[in-house]
C-alpha cells in the first residue's frame, strides 16, 4: 500500500458514525452521525454515486473533534428506494430534514464527485443554512469539460460495486493516482460497499443528467475550498479550476492523486479541510 494511504482499521474499532433510520417527509434515510466534541457547526457530507455512509468512515476517524452527519440516498446503502424519481433539489431538501431533526440551523457543506453537485445545490437553495463550503473531486455538472468516453463508459454501470474483481480491475482507469499502481486499493475498498441495487444507481445518474451550476456559481457569496486530484480519469483539473474563477470566494488545493485522495491522502485531506473550516 502507498505511503500516503490511510492505514487499514483495527478489526476491533468502533464505527465513528452511529447510524439510526429516520422519516424525512415521506422518505426512509439511514443517517449516520458522528457526534464530535459538540464545537461550532456539524459538516454534513455529500457522497459520492452508488457510495454509503461506510465509504467515508476513514475520514470520519481522521476528523473525529467534528460532528459529522451524513446519509445513504435513497436507494444506495440501506435507504430504501425512493417512491418517485428526484433531482437534486430533492437530496438538498433531504438534507435539510436531517439537519431539523439534530437541531442544527447552520452548518458546514462537504460534497464529493456526485455529492458535490448535490453541495452546491444546497448552497444555491439552502444558503441562509450553508455556513462554509467544501468541493471534493467534482464539476458543475454537464458543463464541464468531460472525462475520456472510455472512463464515462465504466462510470456509466455499477459493476464495481458488485463485483470485487471487477473493481480491482478498473479502480485504477476511474480513479487514478494511487489506484493506478496499487489495484488492490479498489479491492478493499469495496470492503466497505453496502450494494443495494442498479435501480438505485440510475437513479443517481439520472438526478444529475441536464444539470449544471456553471450559471450561478458566481452567486455562490460562502467561503469555499474547492480540492482536487491532480490525476482524476473522472474530474479533469480544468473543472475544478475553471470552479476556482467562477465562485467568488474560492480556493483551491490540488493533492498529488487522484480521484479518491480522501482516502489515499486522508490524514492531509482532514488536515486541509479542518484549518479551512476553523478560520475566524
Amino acid at each position: 500500500m502507498p505511503r500516503t494511504a490511510a492505514r487499514p482499521t483495527p478489526a476491533n474499532a468502533a464505527p465513528p458514525f452511529h447510524i439510526e433510520m429516520l422519516r424525512i417527509g415521506s422518505q426512509l434515510l439511514r443517517v449516520g452521525r458522528q457526534h464530535g466534541d459538540g464545537e461550532g457547526p456539524p459538516l454534513l457530507l455529500f457522497n459520492g454515486i452508488g457510495a454509503n455512509i461506510e465509504l467515508l468512515e476513514p475520514l470520519a476517524r481522521a476528523m473525529s473533534g467534528r460532528e459529522i452527519l451524513t446519509f445513504d440516498v435513497p436507494g444506495v446503502g440501506h435507504s430504501p428506494l425512493p417512491s418517485l424519481p428526484y433531482r437534486l433539489t430533492g437530496i438538498a431538501r433531504l438534507a435539510t430534514g436531517v439537519l431539523d431533526h439534530y437541531g442544527h440551523a447552520r452548518c458546514d457543506v462537504l460534497g464529493i464527485s456526485w455529492g458535490g453537485g448535490a453541495a452546491q445545490q444546497f448552497a444555491r437553495t439552502h444558503a441562509d443554512r450553508c455556513r462554509r463550503l467544501v468541493l471534493c473531486a467534482t464539476a458543475p455538472g454537464v458543463a464541464m469539460v468531460p472525462a475520456h468516453p472510455r472512463v464515462l463508459m465504466k462510470m456509466a454501470t455499477p459493476q464495481r460495486y458488485v463485483s470485487k474483481s471487477y473493481a480491482q480491475r478498473v479502480a485504477g482507469d476511474i480513479y487514478g493516482g494511487d489506484f493506478r499502481g496499487n489495484p488492490a486499493l479498489g479491492a478493499e475498498m469495496h470492503k466497505h460497499v453496502r450494494w443495494q441495487s442498479r435501480l438505485g444507481y440510475y437513479l443517481q445518474l439520472a438526478a444529475m443528467s441536464g444539470w449544471t451550476s456553471i450559471h450561478w456559481l458566481h452567486r455562490l457569496r460562502m467561503p469555499t475550498l474547492i480540492m482536487a486530484g491532480v490525476d482524476d480519469p473522472l474530474i479533469p483539473l480544468i473543472n475544478p479550476r475553471l470552479m476556482r474563477r467562477l465562485i467568488p470566494n474560492a480556493e483551491l488545493k490540488v493533492f498529488d492523486c487522484g480521484h479518491l485522495f480522501l482516502l489515499t491522502r486522508v490524514a492531509e485531506s482532514a488536515a486541509t479541510i479542518d484549518e479551512f473550516l476553523n478560520r475566524p
